[in-house]
């Protein structure tokens, strides 16, 4: 154990050398976590009249989301794969039960599940230069072909750009974060890759958290009620604030940003965050549901869960290698 990282086994297995910012970081959340659970167990005594079911279904279901990416980010890019192809492959299946399909389309619907394996598949050989491609070009090519040679025409564009949609949104931008992973041991980092990963997942999240906390306390004004009713001008500029914060306050512990770098990326990832929020609420709409599923209790669905992080996550990718990483 040196002064920088911790060093641990597991069953005689060696872990990837853990950095101390993403002890504490790790540590900090747990402590978060902690309080809501105590708020959940003493509000329903302060104020009996209210319903905090949902609060509780919520909190319970942080805790078990925490600890999979907590395995997950201490474990290292193996695990980290392996759990975000399963979160694409839950996703995309979400996706496609929700989106209209005919029984012709069945062809279309196996090619999109397996374009989560082979888009993994790049991440795991680190092929980025074919995964940058594979979905955006080769797969919103070759998806139409199949469709046009098995004869279908009816709603022939709208369909095809729906697969696409939930391909790219399912499994091309979320793959970003296992890529982050992957950077190499040389670039500049103080906490590591998975100190990148665990800067961009807490900071989406806490953007979600805090939107939704603001819009709670003070939301008056709707920002877009025919897309998203319960969003406020209030909760939207409250997080948008709060995760900027946050942002300029722990980014230099587990990225290498500073100065106009960390500021541009504090002012610019909460709003990709509400992007994504958004964009997901107006393809529910769209399609007539509220939930993506019930697979999450007191969150809905992986889409819903997901919907920020689509956005974030190229948007950080880009925007880190832009500035610091190279490689």
């Amino acid at each position: 154990m040196s002064a920088a990282t911790l060093n641990l086994d597991l069953f005689g297995c060696t872990l990837p050398p853990i950095a101390w910012p993403l002890v504490w970081g790790l540590a900090g959340v747990l402590t978060v976590l902690t309080l809501g659970a105590l708020a959940a167990a003493i509000l329903p005594r302060l104020r009996p009249a209210r319903d905090y079911a949902n609060l509780r279904q919520r909190v319970n279901s942080w805790w078990v989301m925490v600890a999979l990416l907590s395995g997950a980010l201490l474990l290292g890019w193996q695990a980290m794969l392996v759990l975000f192809a399963a979160i694409s492959f839950m996703a995309l299946r979400e996706f496609l039960s929700l989106a209209p399909a005919r029984r012709e389309d069945r062809l279309i619907i196996l090619a999109s599940y397996l374009v989560v394996p082979i888009s993994y598949g790049w991440i795991a050989i680190n092929e980025y230069g074919i995964y940058l491609v594979f979905i955006p070009v080769w797969v919103f090519l070759i998806t139409p072909f199949l469709m046009a040679i098995g004869g279908q025409t009816r709603n022939y564009l709208q369909r095809a750009a729906g697969f696409h949609w939930g391909e790219v949104a399912c499994v091309y931008t979320i793959g970003f974060v296992v890529f982050l992973m992957r950077t190499p041991a040389n670039e500049p980092m103080p906490a590591g890759p998975a100190g990148l990963v665990f800067l961009l997942l807490v900071t989406t999240e806490a953007n979600d958290v805090a939107q939704y906390c603001w819009g709670k306390l003070v939301g008056r004004h709707k920002i877009m009620p025919t897309v998203s009713p319960n969003k406020t001008w209030e909760g939207f500029l409250g997080g948008w604030v709060t995760t900027a914060g946050l942002i300029w306050l722990i980014g230099p512990f587990f990225a290498p940003l500073a100065g106009v770098n960390l500021a541009i990326m504090a002012v610019l990832l909460p709003l990709a965050g509400f992007a994504g929020d958004v964009t997901l609420s107006a393809v529910k709409r769209d399609i007539g549901v509220k939930d993506s599923s019930h697979l999450i209790p007191g969150h809905g669905g992986i889409l819903d869960r997901i919907d920020s992080l689509t956005f974030t996550a190229p948007l950080y990718f880009h925007l880190m290698t832009f500035f610091v990483l190279h490689r």
